[in-house]
């Protein structure tokens, strides 16, 4: 935004200080002329035919006290500009960092020292912002590049099967748009979960009380038939738990968490329990599932988009796309919640969900 040129705020400092100091000399001079003036009478004789009167003191003081208010000014403006280019030292450091930043350069710290002030606690939330900004860009390259990249997979899948197409006549067209269906449908999903990963954490939540003993009963009954097809058992336990936010984005959250689950399992006879519980101040979702050992090491990285747990998900015709747990991490952090993965001894994964507990509305029949 382009303003025009004005005053500088050391320069507004410098005035306000030595015009502050010159007021408060003319009010003291004032008081001293006044009290003295008071009391010395307008003629007056002494012994020897001299005595101070009011006339030799107004010629006497007056141009003492006119060159005081003349010695008050100067050192105003002179001690202001030097106390106020002292006090806005630290300002200019903050703002040269703030145009590094504006230019892109997000490594850029200020790391002000010295005791706390209100400019030392600006400089170190600007130095956090920064902090937090140069990881936000740094993640969010990390995810285009890679967005990229998965998106680029089935385009190429999609471009190869018509070419086959276009080439060989005599392909089977069935075949061929039953592929090129299937991939186009991975790629729909794809780009919703894109969509939806890209989204501001907090700029769309709604705020309506939520059951999440309802919501993992709707997400387990939209799954079941995937789970009977693969033999798993899944189970929903647990009381209401009730907690605030969009109704939307938590269904999808336990759906995500759901449906990992049941992909990530053991090839037959695995298990799935989603239970819910309210603990305190806080509501509760754990989602447990059987399946092959995890190494420790892998299990934080799994919440990072794009990764898969084990090679079998990359074939697996309900993989999916990578994006489960990321979103699921996108939308407990839009929560203010917490979302902790343990593996579990036995094999497979411990997934807790820890959301704001709130109380049942009045309404509600349960």
């Amino acid at each position: 935004m382009r303003r025009r040129a004005g005053l500088s705020v050391r320069l507004k400092l410098t005035l306000s200080y030595a015009g502050f100091l010159a007021v408060a000399g003319a009010l003291l001079l004032a008081v001293v002329w006044g009290f003295l003036l008071r009391y010395v009478p307008d003629n007056s004789q002494g012994l020897l035919g001299i005595a101070p009167n009011r006339y030799l003191l107004v010629r006497t003081f007056a141009p003492a006290a006119a060159l005081a208010m003349l010695f008050l000014l100067v050192f105003g403006l002179v001690g202001g500009w030097i106390l106020a280019g002292r006090m806005l030292a630290p300002l200019t450091r903050i703002t040269a960092a703030a145009r590094l930043a504006g230019m892109g350069s997000l490594s850029h710290r200020i790391r002000m020292d010295g005791r706390r002030d209100e400019f030392r606690e600006l400089a170190d939330a600007f130095d956090t912002m920064l902090g937090e900004l140069e990881s936000h860009v740094a993640e969010q390259q990390r995810f285009a590049a890679n967005a990229s990249h998965e998106l680029r997979t089935p385009l190429a899948i999609s471009q190869t099967l018509l070419d086959v197409a276009r080439k060989d006549p005599t392909r089977d067209r069935d075949e061929l748009l039953a592929r090129l269906q299937a991939v186009n449908a991975r790629a729909i999903d794809l780009t919703e979960a894109l969509l939806l990963l890209s989204r501001r954490d907090r700029g769309t939540l709604g705020r309506a009380r939520v059951d999440l003993s309802l919501v993992a009963e709707e997400a387990a009954e939209t799954l079941l038939p995937l789970a009977e097809q693969r033999g798993i058992t899944l189970d929903v336990t647990g009381g209401a738990t009730w907690t605030v936010g969009s109704e939307e984005l938590l269904l999808r959250m336990v759906t995500n968490l759901v449906q990992n689950a049941v992909v990530h399992n053991l090839p037959t006879g695995g298990t799935v329990t989603v239970h819910t519980e309210t603990q305190g101040g806080t509501s509760v979702l754990r989602v447990e599932n059987s399946g092959p050992p995890l190494p420790p090491d892998l299990v934080p990285t799994l919440v990072e988009p794009f990764q898969r747990g084990t090679e079998r998900a990359r074939t697996d015709e309900h993989a999916g796309v990578g994006l489960g747990l990321a979103i699921v991490h996108r939308i407990v952090r839009a929560h203010d919640g917490t979302l902790d993965l343990a593996p579990r001894p036995e094999g497979g994964l411990l997934v807790t969900v820890l959301l704001r507990a709130t109380a049942r509305p009045l309404e509600s029949g349960r």
